[in-house]
């Protein structure tokens, strides 16, 4: 639990004189609470006050645990046969008289409508007219060091199983023997989780950028994708390379030279002072230059940490300026259709002067074959 975080909350829930503010995204909650649980379908959020301690309403079977993680103030469990709704209203009226205006993340996508419509039922007589989101956003873009020690373990866990996975790959194997092979070899480590489902695309599949492993086998003379990440305490890394089997063609070795150079040189360009959207221009123009502009097909990176997606986005059009403590991935791509599809991505985090990844693999084309 983090008692200057909740604080912040506090104070700007009392800023902007709402009575309280509801907090239901599970990775906010973990931010500002230290625990962290899917909740599925149920109901979980953390209500804070201007005027009285916050308190965490959750599924009775979480109550011993959030007891157990360090949670110092009330929390109030519901059973499965229970009105949710109506019990929240009841711990909001215990501690604040006759409450009208509220706050919430309007932002989220883990607080479905139907959630909205029936938390605002049961409080029929409060305006929720604060929005969060952007608080909770701001907060969470500048790592502590004690965040960045944990981004840093998740990377060598990505790091490790990308080197494994390599071992993997040879002509005739399936993506799906690959991706089990080096979430195996995590789950011997102690590793459990995966910050996402590990991408592995051999061939012409990888021009699809975001397609999940399959029963798609490794040819010869091509090219494979991977990205994978982990999660390490609750932080998470995300890493792509792309690696060659047997001797893939001059058009293929030209697209993932193109790549290669699009990266390293965001990379050394990456530094305070800049925006996200001249780091993304950096990378594209790269692209561009070489004719494959059109293939470039995402923006160049996404924020890291408790999420695999978070801000910043490193996009065109986002004036942000960078600043150190931020945390994101720089991840040029080429998605040829009916060729191959190559990317390369570290996840970095902005220092004084410059950046430094959490991941170290080679970026040199590594033949796995050989």
């Amino acid at each position: 639990m983090n008692q200057d975080k909740l604080k912040q909350i506090e104070q700007w829930t009392n800023d902007h004189h709402y009575d309280f503010t509801y907090i239901s995204d599970p990775k906010n909650i973990e931010y500002l609470t230290g625990y962290y649980t899917d909740p599925h379908e149920r109901i979980f959020a953390l209500i804070v006050f201007p005027d009285h301690d916050p308190l965490i309403f959750a599924p009775q079977l979480e109550v011993e645990d959030i007891q157990k993680s360090g949670w110092s103030f009330d929390v109030d469990g519901y059973l499965d046969h229970q009105n949710p709704w109506r019990m929240i209203a009841k711990d909001v009226e215990q501690r604040v008289h006759e409450p009208h205006h509220a706050a919430l993340e309007k932002s989220s996508m883990q607080f479905p409508v139907h959630n909205f419509e029936a938390l605002a039922g049961a409080l029929s007589h409060v305006t929720f007219d604060g929005d969060v989101s952007n608080l909770l956003e701001q907060m969470r873009l500048i790592k502590t060091p004690e965040e960045l020690k944990e981004l840093a373990a998740a990377g060598k866990e990505a790091d490790f199983a990308m080197r494994t996975g390599w071992h993997s790959v040879k002509p005739g194997v399936s993506e799906t023997k690959i991706a089990a092979d080096l979430q195996y070899a995590l789950m011997k480590r102690g590793v459990m989780e995966m910050s996402f489902g590990t991408l592995v695309q051999a061939g012409k599949h990888a021009s699809e950028p975001h397609s999940v492993a399959g029963n798609n086998k490794v040819g010869n003379d091509e090219l494979v994708l991977f990205d994978l990440g982990t999660m390490h305490n609750g932080y998470a890394s995300d890493t792509s390379r792309t690696v060659a089997v047997g001797h893939p063609d001059d058009k293929k070795l030209d697209i993932y030279k193109t790549v290669q150079a699009a990266q390293l040189k965001a990379m050394d360009f990456c530094k305070p002072g800049i925006t996200a959207e001249e780091l993304d221009h950096c990378a594209r123009k790269v692209i561009d230059d070489a004719g494959y502009g059109k293939y470039f097909i995402h923006r160049l990176g996404h924020g890291i940490g408790l999420g695999t997606h978070e801000y910043p986005s490193i996009m065109q059009g986002n004036k942000m300026v960078l600043k150190p403590g931020m945390c994101f991935s720089i991840e040029p791509g080429i998605y040829v259709p009916g060729v191959a599809g190559v990317r390369i991505e570290d996840c970095v985090h902005v220092t004084e002067n410059g950046c430094e990844p959490f991941t170290h693999n080679t970026k040199d084309l590594t033949y796995v074959d050989k």
